[in-house]
């Protein structure tokens, strides 16, 4: 085995990677060091790389603060993963994870999301600019905002999304922003204060600011708002394991969840897909898409089990239309992220972008803040239609939740 892993490193080495101490990486028989560059790319004592699908662009900087572990990744671009565990996630140009990360399936960091030391990630989307800082756990949420690299969303450092709940289950995801505004990077950043949390599934509109210490446990749909977590009373009273409140906010808050990842589907598809070039490869558009499947599926599995304990705690009545319906349910989402929906407009929108890249180049973030405010007002309605279709079309199989 060590003299396969040395042969896989000389390969590389020949490429132009530079590896400092080529006995000290691991690098496993599936991997194809094809698909990782030679140039400008760094791989540091102590890395491990597993995986057919791994891909490693130019510029890249694995293990630089410690031991790498990478398996099943897209890491794009100038992308430094400075040390920690990384397994089926997708990196955009110039994304930063520090010391001690935890990043697992269904994750995507777009371009210059960034996280300090200590950050764990699972079904994460966090869009360009996203700031993360120190000690945080941070799985299942989406999260946008702001315009660039000093007007940025950003979270604070011994934060936690709370993903699990006392039933046991994980119907949780929670929109930090959204994907119909949040693609255009021209919405207000969102601020979650330090040593605070989130108890999922929790909507947050853009602007929205959490204290230091506040626990967020509804939702905010107003823009620009200040969330402070004030005194409470004690309180001690008796719990019932298997009882639920507040399922019809649940199911919502999961399907509008959802329906934010098929708009993303479609934007990547429609959208991601004019700027292939040397810095945003066809495997990484491949990777961004197969990432959001994970999601969408997740998605549909914890909300399914939900329904199931729901129906249990029911004791034989049998009228949980979200259980009877869920075939119909599943089927209709994953049929909604490849069916077109509004292509007239769709179209419009499209010859923005064209004239965007004949004028910048194959640049996305130039050219998407370079989009004028109606054209990024009728991308907007575009992907809002396919959310909102989403909500709409799930809602006349489950008619009752609404």
């Amino acid at each position: 085995m060590s003299n396969q892993i040395n042969e896989k490193a000389e390969k590389l080495i020949a490429k132009g990677v530079k590896i400092p101490r080529p006995d000290s990486i691991d690098i496993s028989d599936d991997v194809d060091t094809g698909r990782i560059s030679g140039e400008g790319t760094i791989i540091y004592p102590g890395s491990k790389i597993y995986g057919k699908s791994t891909l490693v662009m130019q510029g890249a900087k694995l293990g630089y603060e410690g031991p790498v572990t990478i398996e099943d990744c897209q890491v794009g671009p100038h992308v430094e993963l400075k040390c920690g565990f990384f397994k089926k996630a997708v990196f955009l140009q110039k994304a930063i994870m520090g010391y001690g990360s935890h990043v697992r399936e269904g994750t995507i960091l777009e371009e210059e999301a960034h996280a300090a030391h200590t950050v764990a990630l699972k079904q994460t989307i966090l869009f360009p600019h996203v700031t993360l800082g120190s000690l945080i756990n941070f799985c299942d949420c989406f999260m946008a905002g702001g315009t660039g690299k000093k007007d940025h969303s950003e979270v604070g450092s011994s934060f936690i999304h709370f993903n699990f709940t006392p039933n046991q289950d994980k119907a949780t995801a929670s929109l930090i922003g959204d994907v119909p505004n949040g693609v255009m990077l021209n919405q207000r950043p969102i601020f979650l204060g330090g040593q605070g949390g989130l108890v999922g599934p929790v909507r947050l509109a853009y602007g929205t600011i959490t204290a230091a210490g506040t626990i967020c446990r509804k939702d905010e749909l107003k823009p620009g708002r200040l969330l402070l977590e004030g005194g409470r009373k004690s309180i001690n009273i008796p719990f019932k394991p298997g009882s639920y409140q507040n399922v019809k906010r649940i199911v919502l808050n999961n399907i509008i969840y959802m329906g934010n990842l098929v708009a993303l589907f479609h934007w990547y598809s429609n959208i991601r897909s004019q700027f292939i070039s040397a810095d945003f490869s066809d495997s990484l558009l491949e990777g961004l898409k197969e990432k959001l499947d994970m999601g969408i599926t997740e998605r549909l599995k914890r909300l399914k089990e939900l329904a199931e304990k729901v129906d249990a705690s029911k004791k034989g009545d049998s009228t949980n239309v979200l259980l009877t319906s869920w075939s119909q349910l599943e089927s209709t989402v994953l049929d909604l992220r490849q069916a077109e929906h509004e292509k007239e407009i769709m179209d419009r929108f499209l010859e923005s972008i064209y004239s965007g890249i004949k004028k910048n180049g194959k640049d996305y973030l130039q050219v998407i803040k370079s989009l004028n405010q109606n054209d990024a007002e009728i991308g907007t309605q575009w992907l809002q239609g396919i959310v909102d279709h989403t909500v709409t079309e799930v809602f006349k199989i489950i008619s009752s939740y609404k």
